[in-house]
This record gives C-alpha cells, structure tokens and sequence, in this order.
C-alpha cells in the first residue's frame, strides 16, 4: 500500500521537465497507507495525531493514566505513593486547582529566625507564609514584603488574587511595634482590625502580626492587618 500520492502521474513515454519533477515532490501528499487510522490520521493530506491516539506508554515509562473523563491517575509523586506515610523527596514548585479542593491536613512551611527586628525589614513572600523571629525586637521597623531579590510581589500575584501571611516578633521587656508597611518598596496603609493602627509593642511576649494582601490592580494592594499578643 503506498504512503505517498505523487504530485505528478506520468505516463509511459512521458518526457520529465524540471517543473513536472519539482512537483512530484512538492504536491506530493500522504495516501492512507501511512497512518494507521488508531493512533494517527490524515488531514489536507498531512498526517496528525488522533483524538486519544497516544497512551501514556508512549509518553514514558510508567506514565500516568487518564479516565474516560480526562482525570489525571497517578499512584505516586517522585517515586512515593500517594497517602503513604512516608515524606515525598519531590515537590510542586506552583500548583494550581480550579474547582473544589478538598484537603485533609496541610502542614505549612515556617521561617524560624534569630532576627532581631528594627529599621527595615524584608519579607519574601515566595520564602513561606509564616515567619517567626525568635530574638527580642530592638526597634520600631517597616515591614517590606516582596516576592524575593528577584520578584516583586506585583509580578507574583495576579489582580484578583490574595495572600495570607503571618510575622511573629519576639519582644523583650522593652516592645517594639510595626510602624510602617511597604510592599514592593511602596508604602502601603492597612485597614487595621479594630480601625486603628497599633502604636505599641507587648512586652515579654510575641506579638503576631497577620496580613491579608488582596491585589486590586497593578501595583495596587489592599490591605488587612492585625496585631495580637501572646504570652
């Protein structure tokens, strides 16, 4: 069976011209008797793949599985099974889930720190949502949150997006407090649980800050912000 219809058909005692070879090639098309009809096809003469046409053994080794639906299966995530005990090496750098996400338990990534907080101070969102700093704060400071050295928060979120961070500051017998709120280097003023901005520290205690980013447009932040003691 052919693979291929000729772009030009000669007949026996036909003299080849440079325009009739040239077009045996390029008109030529693919006949039927190069695909297969399962996993490829023809179309305009060009060969693609079929609808369902590639199994996830073609894909890799050990690939995944999809249901009639379009459902991902998969049994483990950088070689450790899904619900197994055991802690995965592999991780998902982003992950996005439209839909319903249902989630048992979620253990969240802290940033423990012997910082002692004054002046300004860098917050890098892409670092953990959580940040704990164990050494007394020496001085008043203004919270800059970025994405990291790299990325503006600005790039990182999206309008229409929100993020939930949470600063935990040790203090001494003498307290400091957060006196500004940066993001990207721009200051920024929150709506503070309560109505009013904190103008103290509590001393010998942890004062945990909690902030609510909602990124209304470019380079636009609302804020929500509170300040809770404990001891």
């Amino acid at each position: 069976m052919p693979v291929l219809s000729k772009g030009t058909t000669f007949a026996t005692g036909d003299a080849p011209t440079a325009t009739t070879l040239n077009n045996l090639v390029d008109n030529a098309t693919f006949a039927s008797g190069a695909v297969d009809d399962a996993t490829t096809q023809l179309s305009s003469g060009a060969i693609i793949v079929k609808d369902g046409g590639i199994t996830p053994a073609k894909l890799s080794t050990g690939a995944p599985s999809w249901t009639v639906g379009g459902a991902l299966l998969a049994t483990s995530i950088e070689g450790t099974p899904i619900g197994s005990s055991i802690s995965s090496s592999g991780y998902f750098t982003t992950l996005s889930a439209s839909g319903a996400t249902y989630l048992y338990e979620v253990i969240e990534k802290a940033t423990i720190v012997a910082t002692s907080l004054t002046g300004s101070v860098n917050y890098d969102a892409l670092s953990g949502a959580v940040l704990y700093c164990t050494s007394n704060a020496s001085g008043n400071w203004t919270l800059n949150i970025r994405g990291n050295g790299s990325n503006t928060l600005n790039n990182v979120m999206s309008t229409g997006d929100s993020l939930s961070l949470a600063i935990l500051v040790t203090q001494g017998s003498t307290a400091y407090y957060q006196s500004g709120l940066q993001i990207d280097g721009s200051s920024v003023t929150p709506k503070w649980a309560g109505g009013t901005a904190p103008t103290a520290g509590n001393a010998n205690s942890v004062d945990a800050y909690t902030l609510t980013i909602f990124k209304t447009g470019s380079a636009t932040f609302t804020v929500f912000a509170s300040q809770t003691k404990f001891a």
